[in-house]
C-alpha cells in the first residue's frame, strides 16, 4: 500500500514538472515558480558594499517566491546586490498595511526593466488604518501632580 501511494506521487510529480509552457517565440518558459501579476510602485537601492550606489523607482511586473520584474529608471547593473520595498496589497487581518522588502541581486537588465533573484525576503507592518488617536475633549485639563 505505501509503495503504490509513493509511486502514485512520483507519477503526479513527474507530471507536473513535464508540463511544458512555450512561449510566443516558440522558447520553452525556464521559470519553474509561479508568477504572480502584482503592479505596484516600487522603490529600489543598488547597494555597493554598506553604501547606497543608486536609487530609484519603478513598478512590479510580475513576482514569484524566486524573482522580480519590475520596470525601472534606467538599466541597472548585473551582478550587484539590490534592496526593494514596495506596499503589499493586502492588509493583514484586514487592517494592518505591509511593506514587503525584497533583497536580491540583479541577474538581467534592460531599458524596459530588471530582473532580482530573491535572496531573502520580510514583511513589514506600517500601522494600523483602524487605528486613529481618541479625540481630546476641549474641556480635558492636565495637571502635574507633585
Amino acid at each position: 500500500m505505501r509503495k503504490a501511494k509513493l509511486r502514485k506521487r512520483k507519477a503526479l510529480a513527474v507530471a507536473q514538472t513535464n508540463d511544458v509552457k512555450v512561449l510566443k517565440n516558440g522558447e520553452r518558459e525556464r521559470r519553474t515558480k509561479r508568477r504572480f501579476q502584482i503592479e505596484q510602485e516600487v522603490r529600489y537601492k543598488m547597494l555597493y558594499g554598506q553604501r547606497i550606489a543608486e536609487t530609484g523607482t519603478g513598478r512590479t511586473v510580475n513576482i514569484s517566491s524566486g524573482g522580480v520584474w519590475f520596470s525601472t529608471e534606467t538599466m541597472l547593473t548585473a551582478g550587484m546586490p539590490v534592496e526593494l520595498s514596495m506596499n503589499w496589497p493586502v492588509l493583514l487581518n484586514d487592517s494592518c498595511p505591509m511593506k514587503l522588502m525584497i533583497y536580491g541581486c540583479v541577474i538581467r537588465s534592460s531599458d524596459k526593466g530588471a530582473a532580482v533573484a530573491i535572496e531573502r525576503y520580510e514583511f513589514r507592518t506600517q500601522g494600523s488604518r483602524a487605528f486613529t488617536p481618541a479625540q481630546q475633549h476641549p474641556l480635558t485639563e492636565l495637571r502635574m501632580l507633585g
